[in-house]
């Protein structure tokens, strides 16, 4: 079962407080709706099935020493009696639930249209009980105060390959609970071990106690349970059960956890105050010296410092991923606005160029080790990389270097010289068409190239190409391009580590 976020299920365990009196359990039913109506949760009575002439042995029916013999002998209502609570629960606007405490009942609870079927605790591994609960067609919740870790999972995996619309309450079956006792850490240790399944609270400690709700709610269950009653001149509630003026303060403890906690599963909203403060701390740009219109803006043109203005580019703007261009002159100390600049965003090209890397190592079938650096070089832009540049991932770079070229289908690497490293080719996958000093050749898997420093090369692929390149060490700066306009453009490499995953 699967309860929207916004309207969590809260069930009232009615048990044997109705004092097997339909007039007092309608009275209840009556009581607790007037409470609920004020509060924007779901809510759903239960109570407990159990066929008194099979479920105690005969022996012992007439044992009124026996604690539970006298409690379900005394409370005890005929079916038609059971049938008439339950549509006293649905007149009321309540969903219905229904504890089985033997077979026969869960018929019982099917022929009477129940909502929803509960198995307690003490049964939560009760296999014949199980198996009957399974051939219903009602969505189960599971109680599981007592049962070991293996337990819960041999319950889980039996609802899940049985396809039961189910849900799972951590509980501790004392009554009434100590706040030692909660165990509410167990609430994650459910979330994390049954993915998608969701996870509730049932509750026994005292009906004045609501710091427990507000901490279930906190660590992400949505469904809650607890005992309610009403007392009389001749009812006395037990210890663990709430009273209509408790059950409010307890679900008014619920409405305020849901408010300190705020939306789920997803960023909230930010309130004006809280952007516009946060705004007046950012560090505006401003112009170290004069940038001309036209020129890209670096970070080492620029220095930081408040008070900003509303719309001056602040330090929380300047990504690697975004390049800024000046659509006007601006003098030095000036700030560096919206208005006079150009904003260009690179990231979803770098991550599409990414993508078309990692498939093009998958289909030549070359691993790469994790959290090596990539570079993406786009020597005329990043629109026009799928015409120009290359995607270099660097291995080592000691007093030898290792590197992976990757080229895609139809692009080009400019022509390019180096005074320093001397490289090897080792191509791995693909074809290219190579120029060494102005003279074609062809190359392809598994060909070797030895380009000495000094000597020109630019090379193109129809078909893409992976390139091992082994080499001196590579010294920043040391490639020097035939077309001297590549040069001067400062942003033609963007540098990414974590892009394995």
């Amino acid at each position: 079962m699967k309860a929207d976020q916004n309207q969590p299920l809260f069930i009232l365990e009615m048990a044997n407080n109705h004092m097997g009196s339909v007039e007092h359990g309608i009275r209840i039913v009556r009581e607790c709706a007037s409470v609920t109506r004020d509060f924007p949760f779901r809510f759903a009575v239960k109570l407990q099935y159990r066929d008194i002439d099979t479920f105690i042995h005969p022996a012992f029916q007439s044992r009124m020493d026996l604690k539970f013999v006298k409690r379900f002998s005394e409370t005890r209502l005929s079916w038609e009696q059971y049938k008439a609570l339950k549509d006293a629960i649905a007149e009321h606007g309540f969903l219905t639930m229904c504890t089985p405490w033997d077979e026969l009942s869960v018929g019982k609870i099917e022929e009477h249209g129940f909502d929803i079927i509960k198995v307690p605790s003490c049964y939560f591994n009760d296999w014949p009980l199980l198996e009957r609960i399974v051939q219903s067609k009602l969505p189960v919740i599971a109680s599981a105060g007592g049962a070991t870790l293996e337990d819960v999972d041999r319950v889980v995996s039996f609802l899940k390959h049985r396809n039961k619309a189910f849900s799972l309450m951590h509980c501790v079956g004392e009554y009434p609970t100590r706040n030692d006792q909660l165990q509410l850490n167990q609430i994650d240790l459910f979330r994390q071990r049954y993915a998608g399944v969701e996870i509730g609270f049932s509750t026994h400690e005292a009906p004045d106690n609501c710091d427990p709700i507000k901490l279930a709610i906190a660590k992400g269950a949505s469904l809650f349970e607890k005992h309610v009653g009403v007392p009389t001149d001749t009812v006395k509630l037990n210890a663990y059960s709430a009273n209509p003026a408790q059950l409010r303060l307890w679900l008014e403890a619920a409405r305020q956890a849901y408010e300190l906690c705020g939306v789920s599963g997803r960023r909230h909203s930010f309130s004006t105050a809280e952007l516009g403060t946060l705004r007046d701390l950012q560090r505006g740009a401003f112009a170290k010296e004069k940038i001309a219109k036209g020129e890209r803006i670096q970070t080492s043109r620029v220095f930081l410092a408040i008070p900003n203005t509303p719309t001056q580019i602040v330090a929380n703007d300047l990504s690697k991923y975004t390049d800024f261009f000046a659509t006007e002159d601006i003098e030095p100390n000036a700030p560096v606005l919206r208005e006079n600049t150009r904003r260009v965003e690179k990231q979803k090209l770098v991550f599409q160029a990414i993508q078309q890397v990692k498939n093009m190592l998958r289909q030549g079938q070359v691993n790469v080790p994790s959290q090596v650096e990539l570079e993406v070089s786009h020597h005329y832009g990043l629109e026009n990389f799928e015409r120009f540049g290359s995607t270099i991932i660097t291995v080592v770079n000691r007093e030898y270097c290792k590197r992976l070229i990757v080229l895609l289908p139809g692009q080009t690497h400019q022509e390019q010289w180096h005074k320093l490293k001397d490289e090897t080719y080792h191509i791995l996958h693909g074809e290219i068409s190579l120029a060494l000093d102005g003279v074609q050749q062809r190359r392809g898997a598994n060909d070797i190239v030895i380009i000495p420093r000094g000597v020109k090369h630019g090379f193109t692929t129809s078909t893409g190409v992976i390139i091992e390149e082994i080499s001196t060490f590579y010294t920043q700066g040391d490639s020097y391009y035939t077309d001297a306009t590549i040069e001067k453009n400062g942003a033609r490499k963007t540098l990414v580590t974590h892009w394995m995953d």
